[in-house]
């Protein structure tokens, strides 16, 4: 079961990341790479019913996240990966097209850069509580597509 950090249009707009750091306060202590619950997102931001955007699209929202990933940028290790949660926060920060037939397609290049910043920073995160990074790693890689090689390890190793 995830837990629910519910956002308004209150909190979107004023850029408030209270709700998010009440859901993670306890997080960084505990002894764990596993979240005991994984966190998802309830978005309620009123639109037009004409108003074709998909969440991802509106400014306002995209501009929550990218400063959510800032103040945070291990975040993604808490979401609930298997719900499709990674993949929409993948969205709201790195550019996309919607497909009928294909669904969501990342520019490929800042796809990369998204996937290696949030590798560093979820590797930063689990060496801090002492914790094994590599099947973190290739499992947060995998879901965008991408495999890590030992060579990589051995980078994020030789850089601590």
């Amino acid at each position: 079961m995830a837990n629910i950090i519910k956002l308004n249009q209150a909190c979107l707009l004023s850029l408030d990341l209270s709700r998010v750091q009440d859901a993670i306060a306890s997080w960084p202590g505990q002894n764990s790479a596993v979240v005991p619950e994984p966190l998802r997102f309830d978005i309620d931001y009123p639109r037009s019913p004409d108003d074709p955007r998909e969440l991802s699209e509106i400014p306002e929202i995209r501009l929550w996240f990218i400063r959510l990933d800032v103040q945070y940028p291990w975040f993604p290790l808490l979401l609930d990966w298997q719900s499709g949660e990674l993949a929409r926060y993948a969205a709201m920060l790195v550019p996309h097209e919607f497909h009928r037939t294909e669904g969501i397609q990342y520019n490929p290049e800042a796809l990369e850069i998204f996937v290696m910043r949030v590798c560093f920073a979820i590797a930063s995160q689990l060496q801090l509580q002492g914790l094994p990074t590599r099947s973190k790693l290739m499992n947060f890689a995998q879901v965008f597509g991408y495999e890590l090689d030992d060579d990589f390890f051995a980078l994020i190793e030789s850089a601590s």
